[in-house]
């Protein structure tokens, strides 16, 4: 049994889930997003909350695995049309700095050419000196914009300098000892 997938999931009054076959669909005021769901998998819209369970009584291991992977798309798709999800990244080092030029983010990282990266849809960035915010209504794209822009420049582990997200602990190193010499 699926400890994720027996919860059912409470749909908010602004949000408008709709199931036709293998699709649902949600809609809701911060945008609309589509997922197909897998054939072992069926989906059920009661009361105003969303039932995933597997479509046969005895399931495969697969069709289990897939029930909670379901359960939490879809949560996280309702969570997403109603509220929205961020991501908050920080530069950090001297001369490391980020602007939005039109829809694309330009960061200057230390490298000869400034790092351009183009805004997808749906997904807005915000820059307050060094701190990058980015927020959407599909978790899988914010997270995806966010870890691209992370690994542009990780932080590294002598200075700390480079992107982390907001709140993530860099492992620090200690650096060459100078010893004195002998005579």
């Amino acid at each position: 049994m699926s400890r994720i997938g027996k919860k059912l999931i409470e749909i908010p009054a602004t949000v408008k889930v709709t199931i036709e076959g293998q699709t649902v669909s949600v809609s809701g005021p911060k945008g609309e997003l589509k997922e197909t769901i897998h054939r072992d998998v069926k989906v059920e819209n009661k009361d105003g909350k969303v039932l995933v369970a597997p479509s046969k009584e005895n399931a495969s291991n697969k069709a289990r695995a897939m029930w909670g992977l379901y359960r939490a798309l879809i949560a996280n798709m309702i969570q997403g049309v109603d509220k929205g999800f961020e991501k908050k990244l920080e530069i950090e080092g001297v001369g490391f700095k980020a602007a939005l030029q039109g829809d694309e983010l330009v960061m200057n990282l230390g490298f000869v050419n400034p790092v351009k990266i183009k805004k997808p849809e749906g997904v807005n960035f915000l820059v307050e000196k060094n701190l990058i915010t980015i927020s959407g209504f599909n978790k899988q794209v914010v997270g995806q914009i966010a870890a691209e822009i992370r690994a542009t420049k990780k932080a590294e582990p002598y200075k700390g300098k480079g992107i982390k997200y907001q709140g993530e602990k860099i492992r620090r190193k200690e650096g060459k000892k100078v010893v004195a010499t002998k005579k």
